[in-house]
């Protein structure tokens, strides 16, 4: 129990996802999250345009990030915004499950040959954007504190996550034990009933014999 608690702990100090990736112009990117209900993800991402004069990826102001954040299966949007080519996102999460997070650039023409390098960052579970732009007044406890109630209620949002999947569980496998007893009980009804009309019409042609 202990090593389960702390795994999960690990888990969401540490659940960042970085990586990079290359597109086209008139292309776009997937990727799905499982996240708890109430959930802070932040994501930031940062797009190089490849130059064919320079040879190389380089910044072009005129290049735009199109970030489209979808509740699975619902389909709900939470996030749909355009940002520029080094940018940030941020969504709380209002029901727990999958999450795709969607990248495409804002070039229309679906003859552009131009690619694009794009570096993401996607954490989950991390604490809500902080408004206050001076935090010198508090102390060091104090903020020691705060993150480690922070933590303790996103252990608190996975395990209440976790319990859901399970009662989810049980009640499709309680639906499934008692479609099979009454598959069952349907069966030893109809073999009842064939073997009853079988002995009635063996015992009226039997009948009939005897008569002749």
């Amino acid at each position: 129990m202990h090593r389960a608690l702390f795994s999960i702990f690990l888990f969401l100090v540490c659940s960042v996802n970085a990586l990079h990736f290359y597109l086209d112009a008139n292309q776009k990117r997937c990727f799905i999250e499982e996240i708890p209900t109430d959930t802070v993800v932040e994501g930031h991402y940062r797009a190089l345009e490849w130059s064919e004069h320079e040879q190389k990826y380089t910044d072009n102001p005129e290049l735009g990030i199109i970030v489209e954040v979808q509740e699975e299966p619902s389909g709900h949007t939470v996030v749909k915004t355009i940002g520029p080519l080094d940018g940030k996102f941020t969504f709380t999460s209002h029901e727990a499950g999958d999450h795709s997070i969607c990248l495409s650039t804002n070039y229309t023409s679906w003859f552009s040959h131009t690619h694009i390098r794009l570096y993401l960052d996607i954490v989950v579970g991390s604490t809500k954007p902080d408004v206050e732009h001076d935090r010198s007044h508090i102390s060091e406890l104090a903020t020691k504190v705060r993150d480690l109630n922070q933590k303790l209620e996103d252990i608190r949002r996975e395990q209440q996550y976790q319990r859901e999947r399970e009662e989810d569980y049980r009640n499709l496998s309680e639906a499934t034990n008692s479609r099979a007893v009454w598959y069952s009980i349907a069966q030893i009804t109809v073999l009842v009933a064939t073997c009853a009309w079988q002995l009635r019409h063996l015992k009226r042609f039997f009948e009939d014999r005897k008569m002749r």
